[in-house]
């Protein structure tokens, strides 16, 4: 026993060290990508702390979220009950549907998948709108005034056809998930090994193809944000983008997703910690765990919705960051819009050519039009 479990520590020992190794080794080969997403997290920072009101917005669409699920469910109810009336043997009230009632539940659960798909994409627009007025702002001493109102305006003016689209296109993905999952409950103990293995399969792949095309959809929003584009030209930029910047949006969601799950999990310890002080003063509370559990679930809950914003954040910036060098290349006549910070990460910056502006290009917001993203490599 004593050697088996040895050899079970020495196995575990030698596992860890080569993760370490590798991790280490990933670590010293990506430390610039690393290095910038640490810059993105600083200017992120920056802007929530200047747009305070940007952390509210998730709070905004629960709230919207929650009247149109208690209207959706008020319809749903009267679906149900809409039909011929008759009392069965049991003295039970059922209700003998209309023609047409059937179909009406698909379309009214197929309004349900849009509607709330496109309340997410006006936040994740919003959202996005807001940081591309911060990011491309010339005076970083002062930051835009309203910006989440000025969002909200281009939204609701020129752009909710684009949301339109992404939450109709993350729709047509979700419907196909839906339907396998009602005829993979309807045979239930009835199908074989291989149909099961199948459906499973596809439920799988289309899963995967939904994550991504959420992530191809918010960097579409911020393209669009940008550029003011369609929503297909935008989708089509951001690919592209994507594409060329690989390694610094797999080194951005890679050590950005690490580090804000980390803060997650310091969220909830801190919280937990503070439960069993709290509790540690009631010595007549016999059972701990229950509401301990209850606090850590709600802790890890405010929390991701709070660093999904975080995250969200960040990944507007790195696509800013990356139109940015694509359209100027730091010259008097088309500087970067990042700050010097970051600029003097990059080595990208003429700091003669910024001193040497002129008046109008450095008080003009409109000194570089910003068009949609060529195909050339960042």
């Amino acid at each position: 026993s004593d050697k088996e479990s040895t050899k079970a520590l020495l196995g575990f020992a030698i596992t860890a060290t080569i993760v370490s190794v590798i991790l280490i080794l990933q670590t010293l080969v990506m430390w610039k990508r690393i290095s910038l997403t640490i810059q993105l997290f600083r200017i992120a920072s920056k802007i929530l702390g200047s747009v305070p009101l940007l952390m509210l917005q998730p709070l905004w669409t629960f709230i919207i979220l929650a009247f149109f699920w208690m209207y959706w469910v008020t319809v749903l109810l009267s679906l149900g009950t809409a039909g011929k009336a008759y009392v069965t043997a049991d003295n039970q009230v059922e209700y003998w549907p209309l023609s047409g009632i059937r179909y009406m539940w698909w379309y009214h659960l197929i309004g349900l998948i849009w509607t709330s798909e496109f309340l997410l994409a006006c936040q994740q627009m919003t959202i996005a709108g807001a940081v591309v007025c911060c990011y491309f702002n010339r005076d970083k001493k002062h930051p835009p005034s309203n910006p989440i109102l000025t969002a909200i305006s281009k939204l609701f003016n020129y752009h909710l056809g684009t949301v339109a689209k992404g939450s109709f296109i993350i729709t047509l993905v979700r419907i196909p998930r839906i339907v396998l999952l009602y005829i993979h409950d309807c045979l239930k103990g009835k199908e074989g090994a291989c149909a099961r293995c199948l459906v499973n399969c596809c439920m799988c792949c289309l899963w995967c193809l939904e994550k991504c095309l959420r992530y191809l959809n918010q960097n579409a929003y911020t393209a669009t944000a940008i550029n003011g584009t369609d929503f297909c030209t935008s989708a089509r930029d951001a690919f592209a983008m994507i594409v060329n910047n690989a390694l610094n949006v797999a080194a951005v969601n890679c050590f950005g997703d690490f580090l804000l799950l980390l803060g997650k999990v310091f969220v909830m310890c801190f919280t937990v910690f503070g439960g069993l002080v709290v509790f540690n003063y009631h010595r007549d509370l016999n059972i701990w765990v229950i509401p301990l559990l209850i606090v850590c679930f709600f802790a890890y809950l405010v929390a991701h919705c709070f660093l999904s914003l975080f995250e969200m954040v960040v990944d507007i910036l790195l696509m800013c960051y990356a139109i940015d060098l694509t359209t100027n290349d730091g010259s008097a006549e088309k500087p970067y819009f990042m700050d010097k910070q970051l600029m003097e990460f990059m080595g990208k910056s003429q700091w003669k050519a910024e001193r040497n502006r002129s008046d109008k290009v450095e008080n003009n917001g409109d000194a570089t039009e910003l068009q949609p993203i060529g195909e050339n490599r960042v």
